[in-house]
C-alpha cells in the first residue's frame, strides 16, 4: 500500500470510529473535504494536512500513526 493510501485508510478509520462524515471531519479540523476525498489521487500528503486532520480529531500525531497501517512491511512506497 502507498502511504498516501494508508494515511487516507487511517483518516476513514479513525472517522467512523467517532461516526463523523467527511464533511463533519473537515469543518472540525479546517482541512477542505475536497482534499481529504481527493488524497488518493495524489502521491503524497503534506503533513500539515494530518495535523489539522489529528487537530480535528483530537488526538496527537503519534495517535494517528499507531496503526498496523503505517508497519513497515504494510508500506510499499
Amino acid at each position: 500500500m502507498r502511504l498516501v493510501d494508508a494515511v487516507y485508510a487511517r483518516i476513514i478509520e479513525l472517522a467512523k470510529s467517532r461516526k463523523l462524515s467527511m464533511n463533519a471531519l473537515s469543518n472540525a479540523s479546517g482541512v477542505p473535504r475536497t482534499t481529504i476525498i481527493t488524497m488518493t489521487n495524489s502521491s503524497t500528503v503534506k503533513l500539515s494536512t494530518v495535523y489539522g486532520i489529528c487537530d480535528g480529531l483530537n488526538i496527537t500525531l503519534e495517535q494517528f500513526f499507531d496503526s498496523p497501517l503505517f508497519d513497515n512491511e504494510n508500506i510499499t512506497d
